[in-house]
């Protein structure tokens, strides 16, 4: 009987590992649609800039994500001051549980799944930024929101320790504040710092269409994402053999309560986003991954057809907010503060909504209030050091490429190469809409 119980533990340990080790290998898949997504946005002179920076996030991303950011994770969840205590030990690079242990089924699949969700928080950084960063600038802002940043968050308010919990009862199942949110909102202090492409805005200010030099790309990449996100999604539970599976605030769910919460918000996501633009085919696209970001705050809690409801309306603010934002001098490129910041903010709100009153195991219950105030927390977190460290980069000539490389192309200036030598030419700009004056303003 001892031989058999030991068997089915055996199984059921290597069943955990195989579950999140194809969740860390649907989640590479996001990366390759933020690639596609964000080459199709960029113009044919920036095309493998796009793609290089997706590269680099992963390379940059997991080996700081090991030296620090497992640590983090597990020292901080009271708030700044981080616990000494043998789990939070564990967690350093030295030591034996980060490496090859046999008697170890889960240290490094956990890490390797944070490690992966550190990487898609930078990757919304990097569509944001297209066409002017350098790519040393990007790769340590990368670094910060990855390894730093966004697990500071994890810590706080996805954790069943943290102090979002244990003070306010915050519900964040699917990451949309602790990921999405911060990721957004980071972008956005970089951004009031980086500027506007060339070309993006006229002499008096008016914001110009710089077409994606293919949008079917980045549809294409939209829909990879998609794919990504149910390895995402599924890494947000935590798998326990032989009883029911529990979210990250040990409150019981399963993958059945996931798919049907996930798949209406994804549909819901595109109805609101058609409704709002009319069906312009790169908002409707995005729609879908605003609608999966909707809900996930509550994806363990609602009813499909509120999480539809909820969806659809954060599908619909999506392209308000983002043409708000444009108005306002903040050229970003693939809508990525809107969409991850500001509906990151609508999910936590609207589980405070719809959601409110359901109990935790190690905090108070769930309010709107709470989720508020957490929301606050988040948005403060993820834009004080986007914008601070963007700024000292700006003062010290590190963070935009020069006006000259910048008219040429990052493929020839940052890589250097060249996208398609055989044909499609470059995107000229429009000398009627760049003045020196403005280049030097953004430069």
């Amino acid at each position: 009987m001892e031989e058999l119980n030991q068997s089915v533990e055996m199984i059921g340990l290597t069943s955990m590992e195989a579950y999140y080790w194809w969740c860390i290998a649907f989640m590479i898949l996001i990366h390759a649609g933020f690639m596609s997504y964000e080459v199709g946005v960029s113009r044919v002179k920036n095309v493998l800039a796009s793609a290089m920076k997706n590269l680099m996030t992963l390379a940059v991303v997991i080996p700081s994500f090991y030296i620090v950011g497992w640590w983090i994770y597990n020292a901080f969840p009271d708030g700044f001051i981080p616990r000494t205590d043998e789990l939070a030990m564990a967690a350093l690079p030295w030591s034996a549980n980060m490496g090859p242990n046999i008697a170890d089924h889960e240290s490094g699949i956990f890490w390797g799944a944070f490690a992966l969700f550190a990487a898609t928080t930078a990757s919304i950084l990097s569509g944001s930024v297209i066409e002017r960063i350098r790519m040393s600038a990007f790769v340590i802002l990368a670094a910060l929101l990855g390894s730093v940043v966004w697990i500071l968050a994890g810590a706080w308010g996805w954790h069943g320790e943290g102090w979002f919990l244990t003070q306010f009862g915050y519900h964040d199942v699917g990451a949309a504040g602790v990921v999405h949110a911060i990721a957004g909102f980071f972008a956005l202090g970089v951004l009031m710092n980086l500027g506007p492409r060339l070309g993006k805005y006229a002499a008096k200010g008016k914001p110009l269409k710089l077409s994606p030099h293919n949008l079917p790309a980045s549809m294409l990449g939209l829909m990879l994402i998609f794919v990504g996100f149910f390895g995402f999604l599924g890494g947000c539970i935590i798998v326990i053999s032989g009883e029911n599976w529990i979210t990250i605030y040990g409150t019981p769910t399963n993958l059945s309560a996931f798919a049907f919460n996930a798949l209406m918000g994804l549909s819901g996501g595109i109805i609101g986003s058609y409704i709002a633009t009319k069906g312009e085919p790169f908002w409707v696209a995005s729609g879908g991954l605003a609608g999966v970001i909707s809900v996930a705050s509550g994806l363990d809690l609602f009813h499909p057809m509120l999480a539809f409801v909820i969806a659809v309306i954060g599908g619909f603010i999506a392209p308000y907010i983002g043409s708000f934002l444009e108005r306002k001098n903040i050229d970003d490129a693939v809508g990525a503060v809107s969409v991850h910041g500001f509906v990151g903010i609508w999910s936590i709100l609207a589980t405070g909504i719809f959601a409110s009153g359901y109990p935790n195991l190690n905090g108070p219950d769930i309010s709107l209030a709470g989720q508020a105030i957490c929301a606050v927390v988040v948005m403060a977190l993820g834009f004080i050091p986007g914008y601070g460290v963007s700024y000292m980069m700006k003062k010290m000539n590190m963070l935009r490429i020069p006006y000259e490389a910048e008219r040429m192309g990052l493929d020839l200036t940052e890589v250097p190469a060249v996208a398609y030598p055989e044909g499609i030419p470059s995107t000229p700009e429009k000398e009627d809409f760049v003045s020196k004056s403005s280049s030097d303003k953004i430069g």
